[in-house]
């Protein structure tokens, strides 16, 4: 135990960029892990992938006209999302289509930009993140992220999940259902945004749809699954972490691989939906 111990206090003790990195993780952690229960309930994992990839033009820009990459990423999130809004309410597309067309646009766009400035933009960090390299106004702008976005979270939170469970339902009652798509689509721009340094563009889809679905195979109650989720995120976050200090491995790559570890072992173990639980009631089928 305290060589353990030691293994967990050594680096933060003696690296300020590890401690950067450690609490930028627990916000990115948890951030994205309730997030990543309403978009599940709302089966939005594919709007998240869409928006994750339209950020890069404006990070490519960013870079390109020395502005921080938070503000063109923000920009063109922004737009994509309200492109995407847009295409599903006021035209004939399907959901799908208005994701397709506008995240394969965005990202073209992106990786043409970034082949005209190579030099400036290091496209590794951008797709795949580095949390190493997490700067204290890097950690400053995800704070403030999360907590405004847990905090319309915890004010609308009832609104939310009647329209998540029940958009019908919840239009019918008088909840403005359309604006309520617009702030989710916002609240989840700005978590993406707030990701990019941590597990970069193609990595945070995983961070936003598997802590919840792993909570999601282990409790039928949303409260739980939040919760559950909070613990699964931030653990994947900081072992992630420290498997990449360790092993020198790539940050975000390891923070999903632990995410996805965790997940396997729900899928595998659930009480009420695993697979071992699936092949005693086939074996039992009276039981």
């Amino acid at each position: 135990m305290p060589y353990l111990f030691e293994l967990l206090i050594e680096p933060c003790l003696n690296y300020e960029f590890m401690r950067i990195a450690l609490l930028t993780g627990l916000v990115v952690g948890s951030l994205c892990s309730v997030l990543s229960c309403f978009l599940l309930i709302k089966r939005w994992a594919l709007l998240g992938d869409a928006i994750s990839h339209s950020v890069l033009p404006g990070v490519a820009l960013s870079y390109l006209l020395g502005l921080p990459y938070f503000v063109g990423a923000l920009f063109t999130g922004l737009l994509s999302s309200l492109g995407i809004g847009y295409l599903q309410q006021e035209t004939r597309l399907k959901e799908d289509a208005s994701m397709g067309i506008v995240f394969t646009g965005a990202f073209a766009l992106g990786v043409a930009i970034i082949s005209v400035v190579r030099g400036q933009v290091n496209l590794f960090d951008i797709l795949f993140g580095n949390i190493l390299t997490v700067t204290g106004e890097d950690f400053r702008l995800t704070v403030v992220t999360g907590v405004l976005v847990l905090l319309v979270i915890v004010v609308f939170y009832r609104a939310i999940t009647f329209w998540a469970f029940d958009p019908v339902g919840a239009q019918v009652s008088g909840i403005p259902v359309k604006y309520l798509h617009y702030l989710m689509m916002l609240m989840l721009t700005a978590t993406i945004v707030a990701s990019l340094r941590t597990v970069g563009i193609v990595m945070v889809i995983s961070m936003l749809i598997t802590p919840g679905a792993t909570a999601y195979l282990l409790t039928y109650r949303l409260p739980s699954m939040i919760w559950l989720s909070l613990f699964f995120g931030n653990f994947s976050a900081v072992g992630g972490l420290y498997f990449s200090y360790y092993f020198d491995l790539a940050t975000g790559a390891v923070m999903v691989l632990v995410a996805t570890f965790i997940f396997i072992l729900s899928l595998v173990f659930s009480p009420s939906q695993g697979l071992i639980r699936r092949m005693k009631d086939n074996f039992n089928p009276s039981s």
